[in-house]
């Protein structure tokens, strides 16, 4: 995958200065590939990314378009951590046939396969679009929009990247207070879609916006609803679309 960053973390504070910042546990016990997001302290979706941590560093899997503001702001919290921060020359490559030695599954969902780090950057040929439809997957800078979307809205707690016993992290309490106090009234969901039309095309039931329409694959999309007003047949420009 050439549109990915890997930011490396070195330093005796690495994990814990993640803990205090990140959405999920990055001090869990398992070895694997953790996903979680660093959120504004209003709540809102700054970066999502996937963590590994190693013997001697940390890795941060991240979208190249989101790496450099990431690393900004890490770097504005770091304040007296034992942190260092670097872009690493590891790439990824991922897949979902068989896993070989050193393949990670993606812990968002088994049928997301495997991701590995190396010098080879790529994946193996799959339906991204229709793996992420199928399964309700948003994708950073479609579904997952900077400093408006709600990573609870956006289905993070099914996809394992957020962990409400972890304790405090940047907003914490926003996302807290929306799982526990609040019924969610808008979010991501799968709907049907005839006919085809532009991401971010505004989905209509009546005359009253409903959503918006993102990704589409085989007949079937990701959309964003307000679920009050998403019911029966809706609109997107010239394509009908219902919920699922």
């Amino acid at each position: 995958m050439t549109d990915r960053t890997i930011l490396k973390l070195t330093g005796a504070d690495r994990q814990s200065f993640l803990q205090g910042l990140v959405t999920n546990d990055v001090q869990s016990t398992d070895s694997g590939l953790i996903y979680a997001a660093l959120l504004t302290p209003q709540g809102k979706y700054l970066a999502d990314f996937f963590i590994l941590n190693r013997a001697e560093d940390t890795l941060i899997d991240v979208d190249a378009s989101l790496a450099e503001g990431l690393a900004k702001r890490l770097m504005m919290y770091r304040l007296r951590a034992d942190v260092q921060i670097e872009v690493s020359d590891l790439k990824v490559f991922r897949g979902t046939g068989p896993a070989g030695d050193g393949d990670l599954q993606d812990p968002r969902h088994p049928a997301l396969g495997w991701r590995r780090y190396g010098a080879e950057a790529g994946d193996d040929g799959s339906d991204w679009d229709q793996l992420r439809v199928e399964h309700l997957i948003p994708m950073t800078g479609v579904e997952l929009v900077p400093n408006e979307t709600y990573i609870l809205e956006a289905g993070f707690e099914a996809l394992h990247g957020v962990d409400f016993r972890k304790g405090c992290y940047v907003g914490q309490e926003v996302t807290a207070r929306m799982k526990h106090k609040t019924e969610l009234k808008k979010g991501l969901a799968p709907v049907k879609v005839q006919g085809e039309a532009p991401i971010g095309t505004v989905i209509t039931a009546g005359e009253k916006p409903a959503g918006t329409l993102y990704t589409q694959a085989g007949g079937a999309g990701i959309a964003y609803l307000r679920f009050d007003r998403a019911v029966g047949e809706m609109t997107a420009g010239d394509a009908a679309v219902t919920r699922k």
